[in-house]
């Protein structure tokens, strides 16, 4: 049966495909239904490994080094080597030198002081995706931390000036009040034009917020708490992580060849630094905190074999914290930066079962994750409430601002790049001037797959191709996954601090090639 599409969602798709075109971007590849997002292959240029055969690698928590008025850390960003492929040692810039970086757990209303010191030879900045943080520690992209080895003026790379920057010598405290929920955050490098490739080195890893609403539940806690950071990588025949850059450097022409402009696949599957690990679980429940990191891959996750029933995975959270009541899924799609936070329940298979997860959107060596062996029987005094938590509603009536932003292809300084509302990046445009405290809705339109993120604030799904949310558009959100030609109505009360921040395509090739505005709260 055939149904006629909405006005709106009809020129936005015909329009996408114009502009696409007239940019030379192939788009009856990318408007495919099922895609793994909007992208190209780079095939890895030596043997890969088989898959279930390196234990799943669980990221160190890192300790503060003071704890007296705040939570003090340091953390080092340098280069070093780590085996990914088994007999392979790989190139990354890393978190204290590892990959993913270590895991800061935090409780909320606790302030976290982060001391960055960048070793490695570019500038970086550091951005809390999904943190709740005053601008100066947010990381604006040129907000540089330059190398402690110097830097020098010529390595402009995008040739801007912004005034506003606030520019750091070696390194820089970043401060994270976390006046927030408890959730699953992350963090990563944000340098403007060269964010892709800093984070396909290493420059990720996760920071957990903990608070008492969430430890009074009985969720599964310990052992049987899982991150599992989701991210494809291409290797080099020399083992190097392999990443089409037309700067390998990164220090001065930013973007990638023009095969890779619509956003880099790679062919390994890694959880949590590792190719398609393996995992023994108990027969009991489980806790997976679910991030692609992904630079431009979406997946759709599913297990395989399923339980007896169904419904695999009961959803208590989404990127910014608890449901309401859970939810429960046969599958996941995720989007790059989103998360989900999961209970799955092992004790529904029989000991000695492999469960695998795999990627309904894969192909090949993209099709799985990783795999669970249900090892062993064990007592399991966890559960999962029938009410999680109380959310407060965002409302039409509310809203003092409706904003629309189209994210499309076009034009960037005589490039193929990507743009919003018709306009490349500058530190200079203004898009959005809401009043802190005002609540406002914006509304999005996309051309291809665009993840769509906002800093400072979580948000609300109001409607999703003028229906209502989906299944999966649950909880307050800080990314939104955008189809072809698809539009999205989402909702925000912008508090807690003023200043400049940003809202950009989480496609990080798209990011780099100028799918990012600002807004300020005034």
């Amino acid at each position: 049966m055939s149904r006629r599409l909405p006005r709106r969602t009809f020129l936005g798709l015909a329009g996408g495909a114009g502009v696409l075109a007239a940019a030379g971007i192939a788009a009856p590849r990318l408007l495919a239904q099922g895609a793994p997002g909007t992208g190209e292959l780079l095939r890895s240029g030596l043997p890969l490994p088989e898959p279930y055969r390196v234990p799943l690698p669980i990221p160190p928590i890192l300790r503060p080094q003071r704890t007296a008025d705040a939570d003090h850390y340091t953390i080092t960003q340098r280069t070093a080597t780590a085996e990914i492929l088994p007999g392979v040692r790989t190139p990354i810039w890393g978190y204290e030198g590892i990959f993913p970086g270590p895991t800061i757990e935090s409780r909320r209303d606790r302030t976290v002081v982060a001391h960055h010191r960048n070793e490695l030879p570019v500038p970086t900045v550091v951005h809390l995706h999904g943190g709740h943080t005053p601008a100066e520690s947010d990381g604006y992209p040129t907000d540089l931390v330059l190398p402690r080895s110097g830097w020098s003026a010529a390595h402009a790379g995008h040739g801007m000036v912004d005034a506003r920057a606030r520019i750091s010598n070696g390194e820089r405290d970043y401060v994270f009040p976390l006046r927030q929920r408890a959730a699953t955050l992350w963090y990563h490098d944000h340098r403007m034009d060269f964010t892709g490739p800093a984070v396909y080195r290493g420059l990720a890893g996760f920071h957990l917020v903990r608070d008492d609403e969430e430890d009074a539940l009985g969720l599964p806690s310990g052992e049987r708490e899982l991150p599992l950071m989701i991210a494809d990588r291409s290797f080099d025949e020399h083992g190097e992580f392999a990443y089409p850059s037309l700067d390998r450097s990164l220090r001065t022409t930013p973007g990638v060849e023009s095969a890779y402009v619509e956003g880099v696949f790679g062919d390994v599957i890694l959880v949590n630094g590792a190719p398609w690990p393996v995992h023994e679980v108990a027969a009991t429940r489980y806790r997976l905190r679910l991030l692609n990191g992904s630079n431009a891959r979406r997946y759709d996750l599913a297990l395989d074999p399923p339980p007896p029933g169904g419904g695999g995975f009961v959803q208590i959270g989404a990127d910014q914290g608890l449901l309401d009541a859970p939810r429960a899924h046969d599958h996941l799609p995720i989007a790059p930066a989103e998360r989900y936070d999961v209970v799955v329940d092992f004790g529904r298979y029989p000991v000695g079962t492999e469960v695998t997860l795999v990627n309904r959107l894969g192909t090949g060596s993209t099709a799985q994750v990783m795999r669970f062996v249900v090892a062993r029987r064990a007592a399991d005094d966890s559960r999962v409430p029938a009410k999680l938590s109380e959310i407060p509603p965002l409302t039409r009536e509310q809203a003092t601002t409706t904003r629309d932003f189209s994210f499309r292809a076009g034009a960037v300084h005589g490039r193929s790049g990507w743009v919003i509302g018709g306009e490349p990046f500058s530190p200079d445009l203004m898009s959005a001037s809401p009043r802190l405290g005002d609540t406002e809705i914006w509304r999005f339109v996309a051309d291809i797959h665009h993840p769509v993120h906002l800093h400072l604030v979580g948000f609300r799904i109001l409607s999703r191709g003028g229906r209502p949310p989906g299944p999966f558009d649950g909880g307050i959100k800080d990314t939104v996954d955008l189809a072809p030609g698809e539009s999205v109505e989402v909702i925000a009360r912008f508090d807690g601090y003023r200043g400049r921040y940003v809202f950009h395509c989480h496609n990080a090739e798209h990011e780099d090639m100028a799918m990012m505005t600002n807004f300020e709260v005034v």
